[in-house]
């Protein structure tokens, strides 16, 4: 029941961020794309190993992650514990944020 509710809510999340829009000039611009972080969403909250898409996504949006750790619609899931478990599980440094 647990895990088909995480699912859900994880599904219903992906589909909010999809649904959001085009992404600012200025993201753009820096290549930062909290979308693509939406690829770990299901390790993040669960405890799924993370899939080679999800951490080569990671890898990619290294340098935002602390942006991203402020921003409304993600950042809660990257203060979550399972962040830094995916993290290091894809060889990722989570960077220490003011």
């Amino acid at each position: 029941m647990e895990n088909s509710l995480r699912s859900c809510f994880t599904v219903a999340f992906m589909v909010l961020l999809l649904s959001a829009g085009q992404l600012q000039q200025t993201e753009a611009q820096s290549g930062c794309d909290s979308v693509q972080l939406s690829w770990c969403l299901q390790s993040i909250v669960s405890n799924i190993p993370p899939s080679q898409d999800c951490c080569r996504r990671l890898r990619g949006q290294q340098a935002c992650l602390c942006r991203e750790t402020r921003d409304p619609t993600f950042g809660g899931y990257l203060r979550h514990p399972g962040a830094r478990r995916v993290a290091t599980a894809c060889g990722v440094t989570f960077p220490r944020c003011n």
